[in-house]
């Protein structure tokens, strides 16, 4: 695939990726240029803790207009979630370089923390997405309906956001779309044996509600031809390609619908 930020290729927005992680800690400059060179144009920082949000408003303070910042707690994290946390969470959402509530939700599969506190952290954190009326940076694995039940009343309170990192089936999809919630595709639309379900739904999907994203370091795209051990947010035109290749369009057709989903969702700066 050509990635060569000077053809005519419409510019990407790529709404998450980790910096914070230990393997894109100390690259943050390469990973950057490199982006820049396979035409993404915007990058979200995920905040998954108060620590975390604090590098990614940093990072977005040092490249603005470039990398905007998430602030939340993650639900793995939700057990060291306290009033204290909270309280700085709240003056950093105040913040125009923090576009986004999150990531928050539910996290059912490993439990790092016992449902009963993440659902109280993403309680606090839906709270302060309808009063801040930022959109939700939302996290859900195997808790679709404790997660579709806590949203539904903010959801309508006003709240919008996107269910980021969607491995879900078609059903699923259906129900955050009908709730007023947008979906983000990652790599894993292109795994072939753990993306059955997510790959089964895309075709069905409205193009108008989705957002590409890399999660870097993790989820490298299956069908780049290559591995380098993690991802980057310049592997993001191979989710484009994947997601083309499933609903039978141009890779910029679904470029530019995604880009202009992803500025209209985050208030982010381009036309």
């Amino acid at each position: 695939m050509n990635t060569d930020s000077k053809g005519a290729r419409p510019p990407l927005v790529d709404i998450g990726v980790n910096f914070h992680s230990a393997q894109l800690a100390s690259m943050t400059s390469p990973l950057l240029a490199r982006a820049k060179a396979a035409g993404v144009a915007q990058i979200l920082a995920t905040g998954t803790s108060l620590a975390s949000s604090r590098l990614a408003l940093d990072l977005a303070k040092a490249n603005p207009g470039v990398v905007f910042a998430t602030a939340g707690v993650h639900p793995h994290g939700a057990k060291s979630h306290d009033t204290a946390t909270f309280r700085e969470l709240i003056e950093l959402w105040k913040c125009p370089e923090v576009v986004a509530v999150g990531e928050c939700g539910l996290d059912y599969n490993r439990n790092f923390s016992t449902p009963q506190a993440q659902r109280t952290a993403f309680e606090q954190q839906l709270s302060m997405a309808v009063e801040t009326r930022k959109p939700l940076f939302l996290h859900c694995r195997d808790a679709f309906t404790d997660f579709h039940d806590m949203l539904a009343p903010v959801v309508a309170d006003g709240a919008r956001g996107v269910v980021h990192c969607f491995t879900g089936n078609r059903a699923e999809a259906e129900a955050f779309l009908e709730m007023g919630l947008d979906i983000g595709i990652t790599g894993w639309v292109t795994d072939l044996q753990r993306g059955q379900a997510l790959r089964a739904a895309v075709p069905a999907l409205p193009l108008d509600r989705l957002h590409l994203e890399t999660d870097a370091p993790y989820l490298f795209p299956k069908n780049s031809g290559a591995r380098r051990g993690h991802n980057e947010p310049a592997n993001l035109p191979w989710v484009a390609a994947g997601v083309a290749e499933l609903m039978n369009r141009e890779v910029d057709e679904i470029i530019q619908a995604c880009t202009a989903n992803s500025r209209r969702m985050f208030n982010l700066p381009g036309t």
